[in-house]
């Protein structure tokens, strides 16, 4: 079901029934200010194993956590003053940072890999939902590949020194679109069709490494 919303200013009820789809362990998808995402609850181990089945990507690093304050990196990944100063400069954006994960972080989400990526993407949807909700969202970008009638080629095979990339024509554009998938529980729509866009992905773990180059200008 959508619910269209004005990022600005969204209804306190629709933001009430997305908050508690989320709790329940429901799907969610909205826009981001690259592409739709799919997201969870962080707190929610149903969530995390319907969005983890329902995407069919094994490779964790599909999956990206999205909060809506630096404050919250600290809560759930290592970050020393110099990668919290990078950080500062880019956010909110269309940038993922891959940082090494707190223990309870791995636990929660049950992850084999030692680092994750975590954003805050500038686009008042997903923000205010994470604010009213209190907790960040784990989240996949939404594609064509999870229709349940897609029959289009399946996207290269990667190594797995490579960060997966996933093919422009994947992405979606209006909301109305990811109706075909059944299992989400609430489309949050704010009727204007996405841009097909991705997010720079840098490894910050060490030394600062870009993974994936996107729409965020890198270096800066």
């Amino acid at each position: 079901m959508i619910e269209y919303v004005v990022p600005d200013n969204i209804d306190d009820r629709v933001l009430d029934r997305a908050c508690r789809l989320l709790s329940e362990g429901g799907l969610l998808a909205l826009p981001t200010d690259t592409s739709w995402s799919i997201v969870c609850s962080l707190k929610s181990a149903s969530g995390i194993k319907k969005l983890k089945s329902h995407s069919g990507e094994r490779d964790e690093r599909h999956f990206t956590l999205l909060c809506s304050d630096i404050s919250q990196f600290g809560e759930l990944c290592r970050m020393d003053n110099s990668q919290f100063r990078l950080i500062k400069r880019l956010v909110p954006g269309p940038y993922v940072f891959v940082l090494k994960t707190l223990l309870g972080t791995e636990k929660s989400l049950g992850l084999r890999r030692k680092e994750i990526g975590i954003r805050i993407p500038a686009h008042q949807v997903p923000l205010t939902l994470i604010r009213s909700l209190g907790i960040p969202l784990y989240s996949i970008t939404a594609k064509r590949s999870m229709l349940p009638d897609f029959d289009g080629d399946e996207a290269e095979v990667q190594s797995m020194d490579e960060f997966p990339v996933i093919p422009e024509d994947e992405l979606f554009e209006g909301g109305w679109e990811l109706e075909a998938l059944e299992w989400i529980a609430l489309i949050l729509d704010s009727g204007i069709e996405q841009e097909r866009l991705f997010s720079t992905v840098i490894d910050i773990s060490g030394s600062p490494q870009v993974l994936r180059t996107g729409v965020g200008p890198w270096p800066v």
